[in-house]
């Protein structure tokens, strides 16, 4: 994939987009447009800033998706109200990101034990993982409440029914999330989850220098 400065040039050109909009909403007096735009824009780009500053690389298609998300989720969602318009928008994202938490929380945990995939049964290191995923969701929920309460937003849209359905739906994403992190484990087939998982793990050998060993001596065989 062709990059631009380090960064896909598909992440590059909606971190543009986002700004702009947000500059030009600005001259023109649109202000909640202006501020949903540079709120998406600032989020955006917090992956890239939080991995430099913690010397961890990021695959390019996990900033893809990321920046993908948080534009469809936060700019899309709130600025042109597709969260009312397409029914399934926000199953489909609350979906995908729970499912993106819960290998991320896979990734952590697995971390902590410096990738040795024998320091802890793979269940635990699964179960420990949909915990940290599973969490993000009412962390997500307390900060659509927030942006409602202080904003004036429509963030939870029906109150309490949309932010259980979103936890549920989190729960279901975690749950998945976790289990690629136990099939990458026990050596399963997970598809393309565990790609992801021996990617962000190769590219970040200091983390996970048993793991990338072990990947290492598997290849090479």
């Amino acid at each position: 994939m062709v990059r631009v400065f380090g960064q896909s040039w598909i992440v590059i050109s909606l971190w543009g987009l986002l700004l702009g909009t947000s500059l030009t909403a600005l001259v023109f007096g649109l202000w909640e447009l202006s501020f949903v735009a540079f709120a998406t824009f600032t989020l955006a780009i917090t992956p890239a800033i939080l991995a430099s500053r913690l010397h961890v690389t990021l695959p390019v298609p996990f900033l893809v998706a990321t920046t993908v998300f948080i534009f469809a989720s936060v700019f899309m969602g709130e600025a042109f109200d597709f969260y009312e318009r397409v029914w399934w928008w926000d199953i489909a994202l609350h979906g995908a990101s729970s499912i993106s938490f819960g290998l991320i929380g896979f990734l952590f945990i697995f971390m902590l034990f410096d990738g040795d995939r024998y320091a802890a049964p793979p269940f635990a290191l699964a179960f420990i993982a949909f915990c940290v995923g599973m969490t993000v969701g009412p962390v997500w929920e307390v900060f659509e409440f927030l942006m409602d309460s202080w904003f004036g937003l429509n963030m939870q849209k029906s109150g309490l029914v949309d932010t259980m359905h979103d936890i549920m739906i989190n729960g279901v994403g975690a749950t998945l999330g976790s289990f690629a992190g136990y099939l990458y484990l026990t050596g399963q087939n997970g598809g393309i989850f565990n790609r992801l998982i021996s990617q962000f793990v190769t590219l970040n050998k200091t983390l996970y220098r048993k793991s990338a060993a072990k990947l290492r001596n598997d290849n090479s065989d």
